[in-house]
């Protein structure tokens, strides 16, 4: 005998996700089908849409502290809206998708090692870690958190069939959700630490009056370009250091080891287009030419006239800085009061072809068949790429070996200088970077320059800071040179423990001499 509720449909305890008669099963419901498949295209079309922009706003990824900040609130925010579109978990994985697959095909016209092709390499590793993965951590990263929330949001709101996940599971991910916030949070409060420079201070450790200690920036032909400037007077010479490269950045070794010529001159330390705080001035790379390199320095050079109401302006270069040094003193001679090249460049083609010839042959007398076999399917340089140019000239310190243990600056060099107060942490992730990108944007462009043919008289007092060290690439071009230059003032000084960067590797001699010799011989105007 039946009973009325034996008529009635019999339930069960077990939770089902989608059980048939549910609305969202889309084999009884094809409109939830629809709906889905709507549902995806708008929450893919929104995170693609937030990669077309990013790839206009900043294809090689956000080079200032507040693009990295705004890119993390802009990615959170289009990842909540996938998610909450979507509503579901799967939007985790389709924002960021969408996002990466548009960001990467807006910025094809974008060239340079951080952004072309993966190469296996070191320098191919961190262009991959400090460019692609840097954007993913404050792009890809809060997206995904975002979309987790907004399809979590979405099921506390609507009917949505419960999760038939077990509890740990759902811990587990609300964990992992919060220490990605956690993280993110964190990486903000970073981000947003701004680049400082110590006051000059005296004996009472109160800023001496009339010191100058800051980070600025100067604008060049719509370019802001960044400068350190320090000395202990205003009152004295100006002293213009232009950096090795072309890209790199020397905020941290002019600090930390010449503070002796701030007593000595106002030092200005200047950022080419480029090259550390000036990176996000890069593009677009087809207006990087070599005479604009010239020009730029000799506006930063009248500015420092300007601002600091003087003539007496010294020029300092090291490496590519000595090369740039002495176009910009060919061209406006009256401008500078001396030149003083360390680590003096001569021709890039010459020197670059004995480190290949001696990186070659050393590889070839300790066994390393790899390096050896590379260097030989590349050929000597120059070459199109900056890749051939890591296998030939990055082993200098295998090929050209010397003590730096009793040396101010040790055998790190650069990347000793990095983790200073002078760079923002956005700078600290992308110097490298920057010297990669700008490398391969300029360096081209120096083959042909040979100053045996090309500057062999110049017009003011020149002097060269070289060391004993030095590789016999740069070496014997420079001795070279310096036979046949004509100068009306003209002198050398060999330091004997160091090598391609002496006036950080002996930076008391160096001041010693800039001071006694170059200053002493020169004076002011």
């Amino acid at each position: 005998m039946s009973t009325h509720f034996d008529d009635e449909p019999r339930t069960s305890l077990r939770r089902t996700a989608s059980p048939p008669d549910s609305p969202c099963n889309p084999r009884r419901h094809p409109h939830v089908r629809g709906h889905a498949g709507t549902a995806a295209v708008t929450a893919a079309g929104l995170a693609a849409a937030w990669g077309v922009a990013a790839g206009i706003w900043t294809p090689r990824g956000p080079l200032t502290s507040g693009a990295a900040i705004w890119s993390i609130i802009l990615s959170l925010a289009v990842g909540l809206g996938a998610g909450i579109v979507l509503r579901s978990r799967w939007a985790m994985l389709l924002a960021p998708a969408a996002f990466a697959a548009a960001l990467e095909l807006t910025r094809l016209r974008v060239d340079g090692p951080m952004v072309d092709g993966i190469h296996a390499s070191f320098y191919g590793t961190i262009a991959l870690i400090t460019g692609r993965g840097f954007h993913a951590l404050v792009s890809l990263l809060p997206m995904a958190l975002g979309a987790a929330v907004g399809a979590g949001l979405t099921r506390a709101w609507t009917a949505v069939p419960p999760d038939t996940s077990g509890r740990s599971a759902r811990a587990v991910r609300r964990a992992g959700a919060a220490f990605v916030a956690l993280a993110l949070g964190v990486l903000m409060v970073g981000l947003a630490r701004p680049a400082t420079t110590a006051p000059i201070t005296g004996p009472d450790g109160k800023p001496i009056s009339g010191s100058v200690a800051e980070l600025t920036t100067v604008d060049v032909d719509g370019h802001e370009l960044g400068l350190m400037i320090r000395g202990a007077s205003t009152e004295n010479p100006v002293l213009l250091f232009l950096a090795g490269g072309p890209g790199g950045s020397e905020l941290g070794a002019m600090r930390r080891h010449l503070s002796g010529l701030e007593e000595h001159f106002t030092v200005a330390t200047w950022d080419q287009r480029g090259a550390g705080t000036s990176y996000d001035e890069l593009d677009p790379t087809d207006s990087v030419t070599l005479p604009g390199y010239i020009s730029d320095t000799i506006a930063v050079t009248n500015y420092l006239r300007a601002r600091f109401d003087t003539e007496d302006i010294y020029l300092l270069g090291q490496s590519w800085g000595t090369t740039l040094g002495v176009l910009a003193v060919q061209e406006r001679p009256e401008l500078y009061r001396a030149f003083i090249g360390a680590g003096q460049m001569v021709s890039q083609r010459e020197t670059d072809r004995i480190f290949y010839d001696d990186t070659l042959a050393w590889a070839t007398r300790t066994g390393a068949g790899d390096l050896a076999r590379q260097l030989e399917q590349a050929g000597p340089p120059p070459y199109d790429s900056m890749f051939p140019y890591e296998t030939a000239l990055s082993h200098e310190a295998d090929v050209y070996p010397y003590d730096h243990s009793g040396n101010s600056e040790g055998a790190g060099q650069m990347s000793e200088n990095l983790l200073v107060q002078e760079y923002a942490l956005i700078d600290q992730v992308h110097v490298l970077g920057a010297f990669m990108d700008t490398f391969a944007a300029l360096y081209p462009q120096l083959q042909d320059i040979d100053f045996r043919t090309t500057a062999t008289s110049l017009r003011i007092p020149m002097y060269f800071v070289q060391g004993a060290h030095e590789a016999r690439g740069r070496a014997e071009p420079f001795r070279e040179w310096y036979s046949m230059l004509d100068a009306p003032t003209k002198d050398v000084i060999i330091l004997d423990h160091s090598g391609h960067r002496p006036l950080w590797e002996q930076p008391d001699e160096f001041v010693d001499y800039m001071v006694n010799t170059v200053l002493a011989q020169n004076g002011r105007s």
